[in-house]
């Protein structure tokens, strides 16, 4: 099976602390790995979990609050440092890239390698990524500056050819194509249909990212029927006043969009550092949400078929 996972690199809001990092997570859909969010401390996360960060094709940052992206300056580097090649592609606010360009001018530091910038200034939901067998969506959230949650989505795969198809007849690597297609394959006095040698494949796996926004039923749609969601949950349901006026989420807010939009797990995260136990942000949403999980930094999701 394909892997479908989420590494959580940082989960803690704003302020670090020894023991939590600000916003990151390393997403891994079918071995093509993906930097959503660059919070401070990022690429020492990534060796302490045993990620080849040279292996990421594309970043995401979902807004220019400094959590989100102090990070990324110092990977960049270290890629660079490092020997990296191969193009990279930045999906940010268009501001993203004369801070980066700064950085490295006053460091008389030439990357070795090309960034890519693909501006989010969209005011509605808009794919911006098609890769892979992988469709990404960006859609904008309620926070004090421009912010952006991100979907990731398995497009359509091609037919699964049956094993016993394999063996029976020796198939051949441009027979296996035709027939993934769902074209027959003909051979000297025989035809191997399509319909009788591949099968549907599962079904498409589905991860939302949500984070630093005002609960908003905007995003209700692009998140819905997510198998994971991972959503922002800065406060607990008791400072919900004060959630509002900081453009943030509560626990309990984040159980209750999980639950409207039929979303199979959650994820929470983005916690102020006034929490510094864990558990009750939990257990608390899981009063209107069951399947609710922290983001523990380390631990990996995997959405499986």
């Amino acid at each position: 099976m394909t892997p479908f996972e989420i590494t959580i690199l940082g989960s803690n809001s704003a302020v670090p602390t020894p023991t939590r990092h600000p916003t990151s997570q390393l997403l891994n859909i079918n071995h093509h790995y993906y930097l959503i969010d660059c919070g401070e401390g990022a690429q020492i996360q990534m060796r302490k979990f045993g990620i080849k960060f040279q292996r990421i094709e594309h970043i995401f940052i979902s807004h220019l609050h400094g959590d989100h992206y102090f990070g990324l300056i110092g990977l960049l580097n270290t890629m660079h440092l490092l020997g990296r090649e191969k193009p990279l592609t930045i999906h940010a606010n268009r501001m993203l890239r004369e801070i980066i360009n700064l950085q490295l001018s006053v460091s008389n530091t030439k990357l070795k390698y090309e960034i890519h910038y693909n501006y989010l200034e969209d005011e509605q939901e808009t794919v911006i990524l098609k890769d892979h067998n992988v469709e990404v969506t960006a859609t904008p959230v309620d926070h004090r500056i421009p912010c952006f949650g991100f979907v990731f989505k398995e497009t359509e795969k091609p037919l699964n050819i049956k094993k016993e198809s394999l063996a029976a007849f020796k198939l051949g690597v441009e027979e296996i194509k035709l027939l993934k297609q769902g074209k027959d394959v003909e051979r000297q006095g025989e035809t191997i249909h399509a319909v009788d040698a591949t099968e549907t494949p599962l079904a498409l796996r589905k991860y939302s990212f949500i984070t630093d926004t005002k609960p908003k039923t905007a995003y209700y749609e692009a998140i819905k029927d997510s198998d994971l969601l991972y959503h922002e949950s800065t406060f607990m349901g008791d400072a919900a006043v004060r959630a509002a006026d900081t453009f943030h989420t509560t626990n309990l807010q984040a159980a209750e969009i999980a639950l409207k939009t039929k979303c199979k797990k959650l994820v929470l995260g983005h916690f102020s550092t006034r929490y510094t136990q864990l558990e009750p942000i939990k257990v608390e949403a899981q009063t209107v949400f069951k399947n609710t999980e922290l983001a523990i930094e380390g631990t990996t999701f995997k959405i499986e078929h």
